[in-house]
């Protein structure tokens, strides 16, 4: 796949970013783009492995290899064909995803893979420049007049109604706030994923035959179990949005907030180009948890104008490079730095907040016990001057509400929604996908198994097999 001797003649060369002075002054997208020449290049350092494990690292399961080496032949269209086969988003995938086939591949043997997430970023951006990107609707004799609810219109649940619509069912999704793409839309900023993005493949959706609800939230109305009245089958695709809380002295204090209460109200400020009601210009601004969703609010701090933001991680610092316990191709245990830590800021690692203080009911300042490597107190204390604490500390399932006693759905021991191998729950007709059963997960995850589920709901409506594609035909995931 690829040049034969390309991965020894040419080095890996990471997407660009723009210049850091000029990112920061506006909330356009941070990536850029490499040329024809630089892209065939980059695919064609993609080696004849033999086995290719970039593929096992992908959810989807995605022809990496192929799309590949057409890319480095300059096939365009077709390595497009390939690509769209297999991911209904990888313009998504290619900007948000955290690249475990790049992790995988064989070259990450000597830190320098193939650059598979750009390369499929650049493909799907030609593709709808050229055109290739075309709706693909059902053809009159394969509708069945089947009519199946998506609660959710995240990647999960507009994969799965992609792929319900395509195999002739009418997909309606249903959406609690007033534009769909679930936290594509208000919780990644637009430097990281601008909302044309969004919008272009919703038009695509549109042109298929889903249809699209917003601003209604099941549950209170419609309830649930009127939703599944009125519908043949039922898909929960609400995510996992129930946050992990600090429970710390002074958690109630004027100045502390959570993750996605701030980027939502900065999102929205964005899409509307009005004023942000959280905005930190000015202030001293602490982040606690130092994964994708403390960079993005980093990142939105520093485009603010807040006075000064410091990270903050429980775990100590990870190595820079792969440990003797973390071997290739395993996940790697390492230090990575976000494109909003490149922008500024100051990151602490082994740190555990112990207490909030302020003055008048208003935050001033943080406290924290310093950590060894074994996460014991190190009898170390610091208290940071702090104006405004931003709770980014993951996702713990989702927020079910009615939903278990509407339908009486059963859920599993970390309160996510329980299902069998064929996305089923407990409820008759009723199935789920993506981080509502997984929990917190991976953007390419929850594309694969609202495939995977679409697959299922498909079977259930006709009674028999389906001919949708999905990865891992009869495994769970």
């Amino acid at each position: 796949m690829g040049k034969p001797t390309g991965f020894v003649e040419w080095p890996r060369v990471a997407a660009p970013r723009r210049e850091r002075e000029a990112r920061v002054a506006d909330w356009r997208e941070v990536e850029g783009h490499h040329d024809a020449a630089t892209l065939a290049q980059q695919a064609g350092r993609c080696m004849d492995c033999g086995v290719p494990f970039c593929m096992q690292g992908c959810p989807l399961g995605n022809p990496i290899p192929d799309f590949n080496d057409r890319v480095w032949r300059d096939q365009w269209q077709t390595a497009w064909r390939r690509l769209d086969a297999t991911n209904n988003f990888p313009e998504l995938t290619g900007r948000l995803c955290p690249a475990p086939c790049e992790a995988a591949c064989v070259l990450a043997l000597d830190g320098a893979p193939v650059t598979i997430e750009h390369l499929e970023k650049e493909l799907a951006e030609r593709a709808w420049r050229e055109g290739w990107v075309e709706p693909q609707p059902a053809s009159a004799r394969l509708r069945t007049g089947k009519r199946v609810a998506i609660v959710g219109s995240g990647p999960a649940g507009l994969a799965c109604a992609q792929q319900l619509a395509r195999a002739g069912h009418l997909a309606i999704v249903y959406e609690a706030a007033d534009r769909a793409g679930g936290l594509l839309r208000y919780g990644i900023p637009d430097f990281k994923l601008e909302k044309t993005v969004i919008d272009r493949r919703l038009a695509q959706l549109v042109a298929e035959g889903v249809e699209l609800r917003c601003g209604v939230r099941v549950g209170t109305e419609p309830t649930w179990d009127r939703l599944r009245a009125e519908h043949d089958a039922v898909v929960i695709a609400i995510g996992a949005g129930r946050p992990r809380e600090l429970e710390v002295p002074g958690r109630d204090l004027d100045g502390v907030m959570l993750a996605m209460e701030f980027l939502e109200d900065g999102n929205r400020a964005v899409a509307t180009g009005g004023a942000a009601r959280h905005d930190v210009r000015g202030q001293r601004v602490i982040i606690l948890g130092g994964g994708d969703t403390g960079s993005d609010c980093l990142g939105t701090s520093l485009r603010q104008g807040a006075a000064s933001v410091a990270q903050l991680e429980l775990m100590p610092q990870p190595p820079t490079v792969r440990g003797a316990g973390n071997p290739w191709p395993t996940w790697p245990l390492v230090l990575r730095t976000s494109s909003s830590q490149e922008e500024g800021g100051e990151r602490g690692f082994a740190l555990r907040t112990t207490g909030l203080v302020g003055a008048d009911r208003r935050l001033t300042a943080l406290v924290a016990e310093r950590l060894d490597p074994a996460l014991q107190p190190t009898g170390e204390q610091v208290e940071l001057p702090c104006d405004r604490l931003i709770l980014a500390l993951g996702f713990v399932g989702p927020v079910t509400g009615d939903l278990v006693g509407q339908l009486g759905i059963t859920l599993d021991g970390r309160g996510n929604v329980a299902i069998d191998r064929t996305s089923a729950t407990s409820a008759p007709g009723v199935f789920a996908c993506g981080d509502a059963h997984k929990g917190a997960s991976l953007i390419v995850w929850a594309i694969a198994l609202g495939r995977e589920t679409a697959r299922h709901v498909d079977g259930f409506l006709r009674g028999g097999p389906s001919w949708l594609p999905a990865r891992g035909v009869d495994q769970p995931f």
